[in-house]
């Protein structure tokens, strides 16, 4: 095995990380304390500067306008982007558009990729995936109410989405939707389908509160209705019945970008921490890291956070050489070990802040409220460990049910 890194990704790393400091970080508390839209300007100034980095929409193959980075390339780069809450909007990089990119690279049309595509690599427009609903388990991706009815040369939908993130302000979304709710096999119910956003009978009903916050533009989570919205069958993407198999597809290399982002948030958490043990003194003289409690938590997380890397290295590695396919037992472990690692890391930093850590001085109290959803999106952290230990005891003879 070889655990090196090479030039060109130690170069990449290097410009995002001086980009960062230099670009984004003196904007980072008008984020935390004004908020995403108020913010816009700066941020999209900003966003041009990164353009000419050459790493702008870094995921993206360089025929559609993107930096061409393999999966293990992008995924160091999204560690460096993760240690601020900006860094993966201000490199066009952040969900769900990157998703709905790879979604509409892999299974597009050309005029598909022509009219949504180009625009949201060129930055241009944003997107949204609607695909979560309140009245169904989003642990249970076959289990839809949204439907879309064929009519004539157009396809009718109907149903209730919410956890729609970038949902305000997006240009278009591409929507899972049953088209064949009787099929035989449960996994060809659904399809994928763009709707405009301007299409008649979608409504964006507004952004969720979450965890006191409703946000804005794409630092948000919407909730949206289809009423009878009517888009042509050209929209349909991948072939009807292909849903599932799509969502699949989009979540394997998701993982990996969310993952990433997750250590480089507990990256920057674990430096916040140790700054703070070292400077804050509890009487003069006896500084906070001198305590073993302290010190304990520094090294636990240490160690979680290379662990965690590796692990998501290793998965991406298998992902480019070996498939999703293979890769799936891995895929699992990574969601639901990383999310936990974030969890853990996050909550001693705030622990070792004190009050400080409840304030929006830090980035740490808006990642510990927003990103303790990691352990739910994506698949509840229970169904991924379910999933995975029953593909192991199978191994070992046992046809576990439920």
């Amino acid at each position: 095995m070889d655990f090196s890194t090479s030039p060109r990704v130690q170069s990449i790393t290097t410009l995002v990380r001086e980009f960062l400091a230099k670009e984004v970080d003196p904007l980072e508390q008008g984020f935390l304390n004004q908020g995403f839209v108020a913010m816009l300007p700066e941020l999209e100034r900003c966003r041009a500067r990164a353009r000419e980095t050459g790493l702008w929409t870094a995921h993206v193959p360089e025929a559609y306008g993107g930096a061409g980075l393999s999966l293990t390339e992008f995924a160091h780069m999204s560690e460096e982007l993760g240690r601020s809450p900006l860094g993966h909007y201000v490199f066009n990089c952040q969900a769900p558009d990157v998703g709905n990119m790879e979604l509409l690279m892999e299974f597009g049309t050309p005029e598909q990729q022509e009219r949504f595509l180009l625009p949201l690599v060129r930055g241009e427009i944003r997107s949204c995936f609607t695909m979560t609903e309140p009245e169904f388990a989003g642990s249970n991706p076959v289990w839809l109410g949204t439907t879309a009815v064929k009519d004539g040369e157009d396809y009718v939908i109907r149903g209730h989405k919410w956890f729609a993130t970038g949902a305000d302000g997006a240009a278009f979304a591409i929507c899972m939707a049953l088209t064949d709710p009787d099929h035989e096999d449960r996994y060809r119910r659904a399809s994928m389908l763009i709707v405009p956003t301007d299409t008649e009978g979608y409504d964006f009903i507004g952004n969720l509160s979450i965890m006191g916050h409703r946000g804005g533009d794409w630092a948000s989570h919407g909730e949206v209705a289809y009423h009878g919205a009517r888009v042509p069958a050209g929209n349909l993407l991948g072939g009807e019945g292909m849903g599932f198999a799509l969502a699949q597809s989009r979540l394997g290399p998701g993982r990996i970008h969310h993952c990433m982002r997750w250590i480089g948030v507990s990256e920057r958490a674990f430096d916040i921490m140790c700054r703070r043990a070292v400077e804050r003194e509890l009487a003069p003289g006896k500084p906070l890291g001198a305590k073993q409690t302290v010190q304990e938590w520094i090294a636990e997380s240490r160690a979680e956070i290379q662990a965690a890397r590796l692990m998501v290295l290793h998965t991406a590695w298998r992902i480019e050489n070996e498939g999703a396919h293979a890769a799936r037992e891995e895929i699992s472990l990574i969601k639901f070990s990383v999310a936990g690692t974030l969890q853990r890391i996050l909550d001693r930093t705030v622990q070792t802040l004190g009050g400080l850590g409840m304030t929006d001085d830090t980035p740490i109290a808006m990642w510990w409220a927003h990103e303790r959803a990691a352990r739910i999106y994506d698949g509840a952290d229970e169904v991924h460990k379910q999933v995975v230990a029953r593909r192991i005891l199978r191994s070992y003879g046992l046809e576990a049910k439920s």
